[in-house]
């Protein structure tokens, strides 16, 4: 059976469930389902999620509500029995509840804590006492750590009485006591060690730790040129604080990836989803680049008016505007994503400017002189079907056409190369060099290359 069968099938059941109203059936219903199908029931029938999440066991109920969308958990929580709500966030991770109370008013955040635990309560201040999208905000404090000194029979014990409500025992972590971070050793080399051997004999004093404040897009950073599953977390004394698991950085790297999709599509980073965000924020977000897009538009008005004179003399030149300033707009956002998405992934950094621009260098005159080619070969085919088009100096504007193509499509990707490395020098955000941005900048220059170009050929002829 196919997975949409397999999901119309679980649809079909839910609704015959449902309409028995009866609890038992329901809830009996619901735990027997898997995680990510109860979270598409949830989004398939958004009237029953609240009491999805209320007739489940909380520990499942948790796991569901966890991965559910930041808007549908405000209206789960919103629709809840005060009790319940209590019940589901003491029994939500740390990092998952510290995760959901941020995107939250501050006058709904000061309700919720009081409905946690004391020990759940101070844990969750403390985490949102530390930097918005710091390590901090995401580790967990629950984790299984041992003492150097300890057995592989004793951390087994250790294990067993306090890994339960452990995110993770993939690896456990070996402490002094001060609390401070000596080694993490994987469970399988415990697993694999006689029962009486020390830990002291098990560690190498190769562990790689996050600081608390060190920020989450390092953090994914870290993960994956390490290739782990967990990592802990400490302070500037090197104190155990925490640990920071995958499926967290993977919910990182998601974010980072959608911000940056939206900075390069010529907008501010949406802390919504696009439907749910309010229509003036939404303006808000949108307007601010825009109207800095149409500033530097308006300089493409005044190079233009600049050349009238050039225009008035030889108006065949108007015809390849949109041709020429077009052509190194797309050259220079090509690589301005090209260049941010390289940088993103670490693939370049700060110190490759040299070899970055040497290379567009080259691409780029290659990429102009195939443009180049077929604007000069379009205007002598042209000719041949329209004779009068061009006017008889029609070889000279099509090498006109021809090497202003060359020096805007190089001067595009130069522009789209080095503008993300010179803005991430500077400390601001590479992906705000967005294609709009790109192709804006290469609109103005773009016009002053073209007519210098003009000027050069047609000088005595047309002008």
């Amino acid at each position: 059976m196919s997975l949409e069968l397999e999901q119309e099938d679980i649809y079909e059941q839910f609704e015959r469930t449902i309409a028995t109203e009866d609890k038992l059936q329901i809830r009996d219903f619901l735990n027997h389902q898997n995680i990510s199908d109860v979270a598409n029931l949830i989004n398939e029938y958004p009237d029953y999620e609240a009491q999805i999440i209320a007739n489940m066991a909380i520990h499942r109920a948790s796991s569901v509500f966890k991965i559910l969308d930041v808007s549908t958990q405000k209206e789960i929580i919103q629709e809840l029995p005060s009790f319940k709500t209590a019940e589901l966030l003491n029994d939500l991770p740390a990092d998952d509840r510290t995760d959901f109370l941020e995107e939250l008013p501050k006058e709904v955040i000061r309700d919720l804590l009081k409905l946690l635990d004391p020990e759940e309560r101070k844990i969750t201040l403390s985490m949102l006492g530390y930097p918005e999208d710091s390590v901090g905000r995401l580790m967990t404090p629950d984790y299984v750590y041992v003492y150097a000194h300890n057995t592989v029979e004793e951390v087994f014990a250790t294990i067993r009485k306090f890994a339960k409500n452990s995110e993770t025992i993939d690896v456990i972590y070996v402490i002094n006591e001060k609390g401070e971070l000596v080694d993490d050793i994987r469970i399988r080399d415990v697993i694999l060690a006689a029962p009486d051997k020390r830990i002291d004999e098990l560690i190498d004093g190769r562990v790689i730790a996050l600081n608390v404040e060190d920020d989450q897009e390092h953090a994914s950073q870290v993960f994956k040129m390490n290739n782990r599953v967990a990592l802990p977390v400490t302070d500037s004394y090197n104190v155990l604080l925490g640990i920071v698991t995958i499926d967290d950085m993977l919910w990182v790297a998601n974010e980072e990836y959608s911000e940056d999709m939206q900075k390069i599509g010529g907008t501010e980073a949406l802390d919504e989803p696009y439907l749910d965000i309010p229509l003036l924020k939404l303006l808000r977000k949108r307007v601010g680049w825009l109207i800095v897009l149409f500033i530097g538009e308006m300089f493409t008005a005044t190079a233009m008016g600049y050349f009238e004179h050039e225009i008035a003399k030889a108006t065949v030149l108007a015809l390849f505007v949109p041709l020429i300033i077009s052509s190194g707009g797309n050259s220079g956002s090509q690589a301005s994503t090209l260049i941010i998405q390289a940088m993103a992934l670490g693939e370049i950094t700060l110190s490759k400017w040299w070899l970055v621009m040497k290379r567009e260098l080259v691409s780029g005159f290659l990429l102009g002189c195939v443009l180049g080619c077929i604007g000069f070969f379009r205007i002598i085919a042209w000719h041949s079907f329209a004779p009068g088009l061009y006017g008889e100096h029609y070889i000279m504007i099509a090498f006109t056409v021809g090497f202003s193509l060359i020096g805007v499509v190089l001067w595009g990707s130069l522009s789209g190369s080095m503008l993300p490395m010179i803005l991430k020098r500077l400390g601001a955000d590479p992906a705000t060099s967005s294609a709009p941005f790109v192709a804006t900048l290469v609109d103005v220059t773009g016009l002053v290359i073209y007519f210098s170009v003009a000027y050069l050929f047609l000088q005595g002829l047309l002008l």
